[in-house]
């Protein structure tokens, strides 16, 4: 009898690159994790990417060469043949990168790549927390601030780089983001724009243990995790940038569902999973005002597949009933 077929998936994030083994039921065989190289620009990323998905195979005890493919949910947008662009977040991304290509090369089969929240939202949708749903809207909380989108049961994907809400605009001639433009939900919302804003406040005189609890955990950037405890330690700083954060959050997704009028909002990543159901209601409260029809919102749920969604999302890419995602 033959044996059952696997599949890889990789969840490429800013500070995590999260990989699992998947059988044909989508059950978890094996995991891995690894930090998103801070330096060696695209090569070193899909480096890592490789020992992340070695990794997983052997945790899993299965062959790397008999799988059956490789998934990598990425930031940025990605065309028909696997090339990333616009990557910011990640680590001297600049241009186009042929990330499918390269990573084959590696593993010795096949890659597909697509959006990494978009990925991650159909996951939602097809085995987590939005599986009652026809219309969806996922927004991925983490180093940035994705979108993913499900219209009619339908992954909505536009020309490769629909989703992108992070970097609607919430407030004219507003704070700088890292994608160099003004006012998006991310330059208030996405971790990495937080990590800035606290260290300018710092600089003005502020106090926070915010970086005391990064250095004694080891770590080089403020993690969900060194968030979620400053948050239980009452900071003051780290309290107020979260609530200017879900005020973002909350004002960006209320205009998108005031144009899309999805029936539900999934908030997912790093952040949005680590700090749970007590913020996305509050996110949910902070929608109120700005939705149009306020006195029908859409249902708002955490990630259901918590952190491994993204990685078992991108399996989907590779598995034989998995939906098409971003032009991947």
């Amino acid at each position: 009898m033959a044996a059952m077929p696997t599949y890889g998936g990789i969840d490429l994030g800013g500070t995590k690159i999260q990989a699992v083994v998947v059988d044909d039921d989508h059950e978890v065989l094996g995991s891995a994790r690894r930090p998103t190289p801070t330096s060696g620009g695209p090569p070193g990323v899909v480096a890592e990417l490789a020992a992340a998905m070695r990794d997983a195979a052997r945790a899993a005890e299965v062959d790397l060469t008999l799988l059956a493919g490789v998934g990598v949910g990425s930031p940025g947008t990605i065309d028909d043949a696997g090339t990333v662009s616009g990557a910011g977040n990640l680590p001297g991304w600049e241009g186009s990168f042929a990330m499918a290509k390269t990573l084959a090369a590696e593993l010795a089969c096949p890659v597909r790549v697509g959006n990494d929240v978009q990925v991650a939202t159909e996951a939602e949708f097809r085995l987590g927390a939005a599986r009652s749903y026809a219309s969806l809207l996922g927004v991925f909380w983490g180093t940035g601030v994705g979108g993913g989108l499900i219209l009619a049961g339908v992954p909505w994907t536009g020309r490769g780089g629909a989703g992108e809400i992070g970097h609607m605009v919430v407030v004219l001639d507003g704070a700088r983001c890292t994608c160099g433009r003004r006012g998006c939900m991310e330059a208030y919302a996405g971790r990495a724009a937080m990590e800035e804003h606290v260290a300018r406040q710092v600089d003005k005189g502020r106090r926070t243990d915010l970086f005391k609890l990064m250095h004694e955990r080891g770590r080089t950037r403020l993690t969900s995790g060194i968030w979620a405890r400053a948050l239980e330690h009452g900071d003051k700083l780290a309290i107020a940038v979260i609530e200017r954060a879900v005020q973002a959050l909350g004002a960006g997704i209320a205009s998108a569902v005031n144009l899309l009028d999805v029936e539900g909002v999934i908030i997912g990543g790093g952040l949005g999973v680590r700090l749970g159901d007590p913020y996305a209601q509050r996110i949910a409260a902070a929608m109120q005002p700005h939705l149009f029809i306020d006195s029908r919102p859409p249902n708002v749920h955490v990630a259901e597949l918590g952190d491994l969604g993204g990685a078992i999302g991108a399996s989907l890419l590779v598995a034989g009933d998995g939906h098409r995602s971003a032009r991947s």
